[in-house]
């Protein structure tokens, strides 16, 4: 049995829509039938992709607070928004405290935990005034362990922190917040990663329980389950697409995971 998701006659904002994980989620809404609106910073990427889907183009900083309400202007007189999806991020490098500067902690946390915020709070008022509404933020793993990213990762937690916070202050005005955190997910800005040493592909995949990394249109898949009416009593929670790689860290301790071989009792 096959099910289909309908997101006929609702209006999608994605932030970070131009690429990664972002434009993923954009051409996995509107092949689900929504009209899109793509919000970047980078309004020649958001337009191509905006002209190739018959879509909107909405300029958008997250970490500047009148950017973000100029950008809501735009969607209320577009309609208003019934999807939010916060993708709008930055990564940061790994450093340690001694040498990670304030600027960039600074920088890190006000596009990926208050940029979050700033448009959550902007287009999800107008969706409990209007009484209906999903928001699907994109956190992280790295929100969920402890690692070298003394921003990224703190940012990320909040993120999820925040999901549950919103849940709860919009629920009753019909508005459902819920969050997606990928695990090591093939974007261009992972391929940076590669190509700077900073991250191995082998060893990525070697901590996976499947054994391989996560393609963005996974990550597409499950914001846009979480944005429709399939997920109708699913609010607040923090939904992992990490391809296993949460499960595997503690085998460790035990040799690593088991050669993929089943055997007879």
């Amino acid at each position: 049995m096959s099910i289909s998701i309908d997101l006929e006659g609702r209006l999608a904002v994605v932030t970070g829509g131009a690429s990664g994980i972002g434009l993923a989620c954009v051409r996995k809404l509107h092949a689900a039938g929504a009209r899109v609106a793509i919000a970047d910073r980078d309004m020649a990427a958001a337009t191509r992709v905006a002209a190739e889907l018959d879509a909107l183009a909405i300029a958008i900083d997250v970490a500047e607070e009148s950017a973000v309400d100029e950008a809501a202007r735009q969607v209320a007189q577009a309609g208003g928004a019934d999807i939010l999806v916060n993708c709008a991020g930055v990564l940061q490098r790994t450093l340690p405290p001694s040498q990670l500067s304030l600027r960039e902690w600074d920088f890190v946390a006000r596009v990926d935990l208050r940029g979050t915020y700033l448009c959550c709070a902007r287009f999800g008022n107008d969706m409990a005034l209007r009484g209906r509404g999903a928001i699907v933020n994109i956190a992280s793993v790295a929100g969920m362990r402890s690692g070298p990213l003394h921003s990224y990762a703190p940012a990320k937690a909040g993120v999820i922190n925040l999901t549950e916070c919103l849940a709860g202050e919009w629920g009753p005005r019909g508005v459902r917040v819920n969050c997606v955190s990928p695990g090591f997910t093939q974007t261009p800005a992972l391929d940076k990663g590669f190509s700077t040493r900073t991250l191995a592909s082998a060893h990525l995949t070697a901590q996976s329980a499947l054994g391989r990394l996560v393609a963005a249109d996974e990550i597409a898949h499950a914001v846009t389950f979480l944005a429709s009416d399939l997920a109708s009593a699913v609010t607040g929670v923090n939904l992992v697409v990490d391809a296993g790689h949460l499960v595997t860290g503690s085998w460790a301790a035990y040799g690593g995971l088991r050669e993929g071989v089943a055997t007879t009792p």
